[in-house]
């Protein structure tokens, strides 16, 4: 009984310590990049009243599970304190499950805390196209959530359970949940042909077969179901023409650097390829079946990703076909699936973890590995006290093009704070005024909270909102010059104030908040600072 209390006292230090290891790494002021567009998604779902009006909230949602189980919240929290809730949750779930998986591959106390470190230190400095697991609150938190307990579950060789958690995670975010089945079904084939290819009677008495397989595959389809039905209805109800030109616009305008291989920085591609260059060499090593089930799934997900690099041909020969198929995210398991396996691999490598004797690293391999993995988790944790130390502004305040000076971006902030919080607290705006806003903007509702015409970030996912909303930021910013350069207006002071005039009573929009200009338009101007002007639109 005292060793049973001992192991299970052990372990949760172990889950604390991940848990602070995600803290440090998640811990980006509120609200991170997503947070107003997801939480904002969450709160309008149970008070509709909260930025009634707002052309975003307004539109059709495919997270309505976690809009359900946690945005409930909301009505008891404010937005900040939502967003720390959320994300204190997810992450102490992350590091249940992370220790789980860890302890799978490395059996022993106390390293689990090292793999969640370089776990994520690669998601982080390694993805290709974007994707992370620990950061703000959202619903594919939780879907990570139940990805790792279902890997974990695959490298214990209980299928039909990991099947099942691969289900719920469907349920909360369908592309997360529904790429991690796929890659658990190649890494099935895999493990099968293996099995086959070297007849190894005991391998396959390892696999279960397909028909043992279908309590797992049904019980995890029918719990997909709430996240796969409004997945699948964006496109319901529309022409093929409006589905098409949908899937143009979030493909090649809004997201090519998530779907488009051609529209991905080529250093983001590189140190990806470099990273699993890596995770090949690690195979050397990896002659334990536990490793090899894990290292199945990671291939499966690398498979996913050349499938969808491969489809990047057909934008030459067929660009409305290729839209349609690039949309589900190709890349975005492999962003995660690849660093989980380095970091839980070169630590069992370092380790010498179960190593059949002609597999087994020499010494030196062994010293280098476990220094690297060392130093590796040293210098990202000690990077990240520095950032967290240093205080910065949010990430999600992102108004003007480019990049300015850390001095100056904290200012333009508490400029922009300052602006919303008028505009929240002043009483001079109705509590229902539409607002024009900055084009890049990503925090006006979130701080202000009065609903907006629209903005590059809310960008809705049904296709006839969508193809709305994209004629609604066309008509707004798009200055009709074709060079990127000249392509978007700087400011909507920019534009003048007619053009404004007419933007408003064309969306109802009574107020802008902008840039401040000298000298200022001549609109009403409701409130000023040094870099944002409030006016009203409607009277001279």
């Amino acid at each position: 009984m005292d060793d049973c209390w001992k192991t299970r006292g052990r372990a949760a230090i172990e889950v604390l310590l991940i848990f602070a290891v995600f803290g440090l790494q998640g811990a980006w002021p509120v609200p991170e990049v997503n947070e107003p567009y997801y939480l904002g998604k969450a709160i309008h779902y149970w008070n509709p009243d909260w930025l009634r009006g707002d052309f975003f909230l307004g539109s059709a949602d495919t997270h309505q599970v976690f809009d359900f189980t946690f945005g409930w919240l909301s009505l008891w929290l404010g937005p900040t304190a939502l967003a720390w809730t959320g994300r204190a949750l997810t992450w102490l779930l992350l590091a249940w499950a992370w220790r789980r998986l860890s302890v799978a591959i490395v059996p022993r106390p106390w390293w689990s805390v090292l793999t969640a470190t370089l776990f994520g230190g690669l998601t982080e400095r390694c993805h290709m196209a974007g994707e992370w697991v620990v950061g703000g609150v959202e619903a594919k938190g939780f879907a990570y959530v139940l990805v790792l307990l279902a890997v974990e579950s695959l490298v214990r060789n209980r299928w039909n359970r990991g099947l099942i958690e691969l289900g719920v995670a469907s349920a909360f975010h369908v592309l997360v949940g529904g790429w991690a089945a796929v890659a658990a079904g190649l890494a099935w084939i895999f493990l099968h042909s293996r099995a086959l290819w070297r007849r190894s009677d005991e391998e396959k008495q390892e696999i279960p077969t397909l028909r043992s397989l279908w309590p797992g595959l049904l019980v995890g389809f029918l719990l997909a179901l709430p996240g796969l039905v409004p997945s699948l209805a964006l496109d319901w109800g529309v022409d093929g023409r409006t589905a098409a030109e949908a899937h143009r616009i979030y493909v090649f305008e809004r997201l090519p650097h998530h779907l488009l291989l051609s529209g991905i920085r080529p250093a983001l591609v590189a140190r990806m390829v470099a990273l699993g260059l890596f995770w090949l060499l690690l195979g050397r090593w990896s002659g334990e079946e536990h490793r090899v089930r894990l290292r199945a799934f990671v291939g499966g997900a690398a498979a996913i990703a050349l499938v969808g690099a491969a489809l990047q041909l057909l934008v030459f020969v067929d660009p409305t076909t290729a839209a349609g198929l690039l949309r589900f995210y190709w890349f975005r398991l492999v962003d995660v699936a690849l660093p989980m396996g380095v970091a839980l691999e070169v630590v069992a490598t370092a380790l010498g973890v179960a190593q059949e004797n002609h597999w087994a690293a020499s010494r030196t391999v062994r010293g280098v590995f476990g220094t690297l993995a060392i130093l590796a988790a040293v210098l990202h944790g000690g990077d990240l006290a520095w950032i967290r130390i240093s205080r910065p502004v949010p990430r999600s305040h992102r108004v003007v093009e480019g990049s300015a000076a850390s001095e100056r971006r904290a200012a333009d902030f508490a400029d922009w704070r300052e602006a919303c919080r008028w505009v929240a607290t002043s009483g001079r705006v109705p509590p229902d005024a539409r607002f024009l806003v900055p084009r890049l903007s990503q925090t006006f509702g979130w701080y202000a909270h009065r609903p907006v015409v629209a903005t590059l970030k809310d960008v809705p996912q049904d296709a006839k909102t969508l193809v709305e909303w994209w004629d609604r930021v066309r008509e707004i910013y798009q200055t009709g010059f074709d060079a990127p350069e000249l392509r978007w207006y700087p400011s909507l002071a920019a534009m003048g104030d007619d053009r404004l005039q007419r933007l408003g009573k064309r969306y109802d929009a009574t107020f802008v908040l902008t840039e401040r200009t000298d000298p200022l338009l001549p609109l009403e101007v409701m409130y000023g600072n040094r870099s944002y002007v409030i006016y009203r639109l409607g009277k001279r």
